[in-house]
């Protein structure tokens, strides 16, 4: 595995950053991206006759078509907004604005949050119903016939996650896909754990709106929508009356995040010059021995899907005897940082019964993190499974 340590100015202060399914470190050119455009007399707003203007338009068109590169989409359908969370709210908001009483929303237990509220506001304010379909607790994996057996003719969409953000799942969404449209229903997929790691080709999985958070893909704090143009142009969306009638302008509310979409589209290259079949191969390579380790830890259970394949190489785990809270404080005394809790996948802890149990520890694989990193870490589980 070659090391991109160097490429990250954000690790060189000694911590092992285990944090990255809450948001990555940005790559160097997204850095550099982000100070040429506040620098270099680009930053300004778009729409206007003189060149700065005439440069902010052009550079959001160039990384849409990035974007649109980068995940095998139309880029007729890339717009920008600030995070996924805020973009689902907005597109279920005009969702729901075209929603009667006695359709449904299907979706899943797997999901984030940002996955569920949303759609259950929006079913709510229509009187139409939201049901999700549960995953198997015992493998952390999402069976598709789980789902299929809630589509039905009144269903209108249907919502999954590329890749669970707590347990790593990569479900298996064709079939979801297939079905849903056989009933005439549409598809979001909320791809923000899966797009650090596996290559996505939306024309191939041919699902109607894809979401992504780029800043978990070493870009900064951003959101980014795919949706089918088409049907971009057709939602009522909520948006002020002299903003854009048409094309993806119309999600994205008031001045777009200039020097956030310049790293955007950095950092969107980054990737395709690595290759993301590469970048999975290379994390594989690491965390195989971390899965390896903690399942080795007598006490740890690690729960979710086993072994590499069908996930993401996010672990999640318990230590007997230790509040997950008290595991994650004792690894960032030690510079390794961890996330702890639900990390609002509320649904995902309520059914494998830790709610009440302060959830779990949540360490996933970046592609600036070592050998050397994953060693720290399994140490500081082991001397707390052996002492407590």
């Amino acid at each position: 595995m070659t090391s991109l340590k160097h490429r990250f100015p954000g690790v060189s202060d000694g911590w092992a950053r285990f944090d990255g399914p809450a948001g990555t470190q940005v790559v160097d050119t997204a850095i550099t991206a982000m100070t040429n455009w506040l620098s270099d007399g680009s930053n300004g707003c778009g729409g206007g006759y003189f060149a700065a203007a005439q440069a902010a338009d052009e550079m959001v068109e160039r990384s849409r078509a990035t974007v649109a590169q980068l995940f095998g989409a139309d880029p007729a359908g890339v717009a920008f907004g600030p995070n996924m969370t805020s973009i689902t709210f907005a597109i279920s908001r005009a969702i729901g604005a075209t929603l009667k009483s006695g359709d449904r929303i299907v979706g899943t237990r797997l999901d984030h949050d940002a996955n569920v509220t949303p759609w259950r506001r929006a079913a709510d304010q229509a009187g139409a119903q939201h049901v999700l379909a549960p995953f198997d607790p015992a493998t952390g994996t999402l069976p598709p016939e789980n789902v299929i057996a809630l589509i039905d003719e009144r269903t209108k969409w249907v919502t999954l996650p590329g890749a669970s953000n707590l347990l790593g799942t990569a479900p298996d969404l064709k079939p979801i896909i297939d079905a849903a449209h056989a009933v005439g229903a549409r598809v979001f997929i909320d791809a923000v754990a899966l797009a650090p790691h596996h290559r996505i080709n939306i024309a191939e999985l041919g699902c109607d709106a894809l979401v992504t958070s780029p800043y978990k893909w070493y870009a900064p704090h951003s959101g980014m929508l795919w949706m089918e143009p088409e049907l971009l142009d057709a939602l009522p969306v909520f948006k002020v009356r002299p903003s854009y009638d048409h094309g993806p302008r119309r999600f994205e509310t008031g001045m777009p995040n200039y020097e956030a979409i310049a790293g955007v589209d950095a950092a969107a290259r980054f990737l395709l010059e690595e290759g993301m079949d590469r970048i999975q191969a290379a994390e594989n390579e690491l965390f195989a021995p971390l899965l390896d380790g903690l399942n080795a830890i007598n006490g740890v259970t690690v729960w979710g899907v086993k072994g590499l394949v069908g996930r993401t190489p996010t672990a999640a785990f318990t230590v007997a005897g230790c509040a997950p809270a008290e595991v994650s404080q004792a690894l960032a005394a030690e510079k390794v940082a961890v996330w702890d809790g639900h990390n609002y996948a509320v649904e995902v802890v309520d059914q494998l019964g830790l709610a009440d149990k302060g959830g779990v520890v949540r360490a996933g694989i970046s592609r600036y993190l070592e050998p050397a990193d994953v060693e720290r870490l399994l140490r500081v589980v082991e001397r707390l499974a052996t002492s407590s």
